[in-house]
This record gives structure tokens, sequence and C-alpha cells, in this order.
């Protein structure tokens, strides 16, 4: 494995990467969930339009996808890192000062845009600087979304009950802020790797990994991931509120959540590597169908501290699980195919799924339907994963 010269220090392209996902990730798509409650209500917004504003941020990263890696690869990942995160930034900075509702669409739209930008060119340029530490530098810019929710959870909903009309408003211009910190950082200190050909056309990679069958069986299971995910991200908390859970305590248990998190990606790697990424993946799913189903039969608060403990003990492991099970069957030079792939069944389900569980929730006025079929979704999704293994086993085989 050749390691590039003259490449940037890890203690220096980590912290970069970590603030990088921060923004892009736990910033665009993830602290909307946080703020929903009390813009919602100082908007006079339904819980459909709320949930809409969350699909089309879903809309805006799956649309770019993949040509975000495509403009990556053509112009260099510093620079399609500097557009997302300026495309977020401008989202952010719209969302605190609009109040009609096209342009509040306009600007989470904008995030998506941002994410889809940011996040895939980033870890492609965290790998190709450090093939060697492939694993240890994308894990730890993973790590930025379980700090970022950590931070989110702790300090939004103090912010949020401050008895400040525009409270929320303050929230999105100090996500702008920070962005604008980070793309000067960006701009300062991140370079890009020295250019490889590709060996493989987009075309024909697409080709290879989409007649895979496992492959297709994980991006199935990744769009269950990504919509039960997102609901939880966007309505759980939300949730919690209308059970009764004082919002301080709520946002401490979303703060909890990001903590479990920070560490669970490495651990659900590990186990997987030994006992094999299907059967990490059919146990991480059951434990996410327990924390999901819990609160939905005993909406207490010690049922909402179990759900959000478990949750961060399983999330990173089904992305983990998903992405490792996805390239296991490829050769070296699809993975990153496979990866888009699965990435775009991923975002598919975050477009969907605000859109339905807003108008459950509108509908019966309640959050327990919603999240009971999250949970059978997720049992469906464990079905898939328990065959996997199997379904690998013989593509080997006859390969």
């Amino acid at each position: 494995m050749s390691v590039p010269v003259n490449r940037p220090p890890i203690y220096l392209l980590v912290p970069i990467s970590m603030l990088c996902t921060l923004v892009a990730v736990v910033f665009g798509r993830l602290a909307y969930g946080l703020v929903l409650p009390v813009m919602r209500e100082t908007l006079g917004l339904t819980y459909t339009q709320a949930a809409n504003l969350g699909t089309v941020t879903a809309l805006g990263y799956l649309v770019l996808l993949l040509y975000a890696g495509v403009f990556a690869g053509r112009h260099g990942g510093k620079r399609s890192i500097l557009l997302g995160l300026s495309l977020a930034a401008c989202g952010f900075a719209g969302l605190s000062q609009f109040s009609a509702y096209p342009l509040l669409m306009l600007c989470m739209t904008l995030m998506g845009f941002g994410t889809a930008f940011t996040f895939t060119p980033l870890v492609s340029l965290l790998g190709a600087w450090y093939p060697e530490r492939r694993g240890m530098v994308i894990g730890f810019s993973g790590s930025g979304v379980g700090i970022g929710i950590l931070l989110a959870g702790s300090l939004v909903p103090v912010i949020t009950q401050s008895g400040e009309e525009a409270s929320w408003r303050m929230i999105w211009a100090g996500f702008a802020a920070i962005a604008l910190f980070v793309i000067a950082m960006v701009a300062i200190f991140l370079r890009n790797p020295p250019q490889h050909e590709m060996s493989v056309s987009m075309v024909q990679g697409l080709k290879t990994v989409y007649r895979n069958p496992h492959v297709v069986r994980m991006a199935m299971i990744y769009g269950i991931v990504g919509l039960t995910y997102i609901v939880q991200v966007l309505f759980m908390y939300s949730f919690a509120l209308d059970a009764g859970v004082p919002a301080p305590t709520a946002g401490r248990l979303v703060a909890v959540m990001g903590f479990m998190s920070i560490f669970s990606g490495p651990i659900w790697g590990w186990l997987a590597d030994r006992v094999g990424h299907g059967r990490a993946l059919t146990f991480c799913m059951c434990v996410a169908i327990f924390a999901t189903l819990l609160p939905v039969v005993w909406p207490v608060t010690l049922a909402f501290t179990v759900h959000f403990v478990l949750t961060g003990l399983s999330v990173s492991g089904l992305f983990t699980s998903v992405l490792a099970a996805a390239t296991s069957t490829v050769k070296p030079q699809h993975a990153a195919m496979a990866v888009s792939f699965v990435t775009v069944f991923f975002a598919l389900g975050q477009l969907v799924g605000p859109a339905l569980a807003g108008l459950l929730i509108d509908w019966q006025q309640d959050f327990r339907l919603t999240f009971a079929l999250s949970a059978v979704l997720m049992l469906v999704g464990a079905v898939a994963s328990y065959g996997s293994t199997a379904v690998a086993r013989t593509q080997a085989r006859a390969e």
C-alpha cells in the first residue's frame, strides 16, 4: 500500500474532519429535531409542514449525493467540502432570519446540498491521505456526530426554553458562525491528496454493485435504517416532551445518546470483524427495536432514558455494520461504488421518513403509532440482515 508523501499530520486532519462532520451532519441534518418544537410553535406550523422541512433537506442530500462524488473527483475534495460548508452556512443564516415557509424550505434544501458536498468527499479524502489508517481516521470523523449530538442536546433545549420568542433563531445563527469558522480552518489547513486514476468508471462500478445480491440486500437494510433513524431524530424528542418529560431532562437524554455514540462505532466494528457483519447487524437491529418499542408501550421518563441510551449504543453499529458488510463481497476498486450505492437508499429512507411520520402524527395526534411502525420496519431489516451471512457465503463460493 503506497503512502502519500507530504500529507497533513493526523493530529491536524482529524480535528478538522470532526468539525466538518459536526457542521454538515449534526447541524445540517440532526439538530433540527431539537429546534423543531419551539420553531414549530412560534411559526404556527403543523407537524406535516415541519416534517416536510426535514424531507426537503433529505431530498437535497439525495439529489446531489452521487454528483458530489463526481464533483470531488474532478475538482478535488477540498473544493467540494468548502462548497458544501458554504451552502450549509447559507441555510443556517437564512433560518435565523426568515419566517416565510417557502424561504424556510429553500434554506433546509441548502443544508441538504451542504451535507452531500461535504460528508462523502470528506470520507474519501481522509482515506486517500491515510490508507493504512483508513478505519481509524474515518471513525474519528464519525465521532464528530456523537460529540455534536452531545453538545446540541446539552445546549439547544436550554436556549429554546429561555423564554425568548426567537431563541431558536439564535441557535441557527450560532450554527452559521461555527460553520464560517470551520470554512476558514478547511481553507487554511486542508489539502487535497495526490490524484489517482480510477481503475473503473462510475458506470462500470455501479453495474457491478447493483448486480451483487449481497450489496442490494444491504442497500435495502440501509434504507430502513435511514427511514427509522431520521424519524427517531426528528420526533422522539417531541414525543418525550408530549409524554411529560421536562425539556431540560429530554435534552440531557439526547446528550447522553450522543456521548454513547462517540464510542460505540469502534466497538461495533471490532465485534463485527469477529462474529461477522451480518450477525453484528442483526443483534444491533434487535437492540434498536427494543429501544424504539419501549416508550411506545411505556411512555414515562425511565423508558425514554433507556431508549436514548440504547439508541446511542446501537446507532453507530448500524451504520458501521451496514457499510462494512456492503464492501465485504466486492473487489477493492468497487468498494467506493458499493458505499455510494447503499447510501442512496439510506438517503431515500431519510427522504420519505419525515413526511410519512408527520402525516401519521397529525392524523393520530399521537406519536406511538409512528414509532410502532418504525419498529416493524426494523424487524424486517433484522430478518434481512440475519439471512445476509448465508447470501455472502453462497456468493463467495460461486466466485
